[in-house]
C-alpha cells in the first residue's frame, strides 16, 4: 500500500507540472539522454546517476545513457543543442540556459532538504591547520573557485564577497584567484593545501564533521575524499534558490510527466537512490517553475555585462 500511495503522490506531482490534459500523448523517442553537471570525477558521476538511468530506461523501454561533459558547459551547450534531454542544473546554469535560449528546456523539479527548506549556501572552507578562520586571513591567499557556470562554486561568490569588501581580482585582496574545474576539485585541493581556501556547495544543515547533510562536502566526505575534522568553514554565502532539474521543452508530453512522476517520488520509493542521485539526504521534490529563478537570471545577465 506504500509503494501505491507514494507512486500517486508522484503522479500527482508530475500532473501539477504538465496538466492532466497531455497524459496521452503519444511517445515517440527512440532514446533518452541525461546529462550530468561536472564537480566530482567522471566515474563518480556515472555511478550516482547509475540508478536513475536504469529506472528511466525501464519505464520509457527505450535505451537511456548518461552523458558527463568535464564541465557545466558541457551540459547546457547539450541542452540548448537539444543533444540531452534531462539534467539537473545549478540555478545559474538554468539561468546561462534561459538566457541563451528560452525554448530549450523547462525546470520541472526541486530538491527539498531534509527540514522542508528548498535551498542551499555557498560555503568558504580551509585547512584547519592554515590558521584561516574567515576572509579577513585570505588577505594575499590562494582562493579557489570551480567553475564560472557554478552558482555556489561562482556566480553568488563573486557577488556577495566583493560586496562584503574583499575584491575578486586576482592581487587586489586575494594573491590570487583560481579556477579548479569543479566542486571536488575544489575541495581536494584545499585539502591537499594546493589553494589556501575554496568555495562549493552544502545544504547548512545537520553536522559539519558530515560534510552537513548534503551537497558536495557531504559526497566528498562519504567517498573518503577528505576528513571534515581536517576542514573549517571560514564564509557562507546566504539562501541561495535550489537548481532545478530540467526537461527538454519538447519531448513529447508523456515523457515528461512519467520522468517527472519517477524522479518525484524516488526519495519515498528509492531512498538510496534518492541519497546517491540528490547527494545527500533529502525529504523529497517538489514542482517548480521558471519564475523561482528569475532573480538569478537576472544576476547571470549583469555578471554577463
Amino acid at each position: 500500500m506504500k509503494f501505491v500511495r507514494n507512486f500517486a503522490m508522484a503522479a500527482a506531482v508530475a500532473m501539477t507540472a504538465f496538466g492532466a490534459a497531455d497524459v496521452h500523448a503519444e511517445d515517440k523517442i527512440s532514446e533518452f539522454r541525461i546529462g550530468v553537471l561536472g564537480g566530482e570525477n567522471q566515474s563518480d558521476r556515472l555511478r550516482s546517476n547509475e540508478c536513475v538511468r536504469s529506472k528511466v530506461e525501464a519505464l520509457l523501454g527505450v535505451p537511456t545513457k548518461i552523458f558527463a561533459p568535464a564541465d557545466y558547459n558541457g551540459v547546457i551547450e547539450g541542452l540548448i543543442g537539444r543533444n540531452l534531454d534531462m539534467a539537473w542544473l545549478g540555478a545559474s546554469g538554468y539561468a546561462k540556459t534561459y538566457i541563451t535560449d528560452p525554448e530549450a528546456v523547462e525546470p520541472v523539479l526541486v530538491k527539498i532538504n531534509a527540514d522542508g527548506s528548498m535551498g542551499y549556501h555557498s560555503i568558504g572552507f580551509a585547512r584547519v591547520d592554515s590558521n584561516i578562520k574567515s576572509l579577513d586571513d585570505m588577505k594575499g591567499k590562494k582562493f579557489g573557485f570551480g567553475d564560472p557556470n557554478s552558482t555556489s562554486g561562482y556566480l553568488i561568490p563573486s557577488i556577495e564577497i566583493p560586496a562584503a569588501g574583499f575584491p575578486m581580482e586576482s592581487g587586489d585582496y586575494f594573491g590570487e584567484v583560481v579556477f579548479t574545474g569543479g566542486h571536488e576539485q575544489t575541495i581536494v585541493a584545499v585539502a591537499n593545501g594546493d589553494i589556501d581556501a575554496g568555495v562549493t556547495w552544502a545544504d547548512g544543515l545537520g553536522e559539519w564533521e558530515e560534510g552537513y547533510n548534503s551537497g558536495a562536502l557531504r559526497k566528498a566526505a562519504d567517498a573518503g575524499l577528505v576528513d571534515m575534522t581536517q576542514l573549517v568553514q571560514i564564509w557562507k554565502s546566504k539562501v541561495i534558490p535550489e537548481g532545478p532539474v530540467v526537461l527538454r521543452k519538447d519531448l513529447p508530453s508523456d515523457v515528461k510527466l512519467k520522468v517527472t512522476g519517477l524522479i518525484a517520488g524516488l526519495a519515498s520509493l528509492d531512498p538510496e537512490c534518492a541519497y546517491s542521485f540528490m547527494a545527500g539526504e533529502i525529504k523529497g521534490m517538489a514542482p517548480v517553475s521558471h519564475e523561482t529563478y528569475e532573480v538569478i537570471i537576472e544576476a547571470r545577465k549583469r555578471k554577463m555585462k
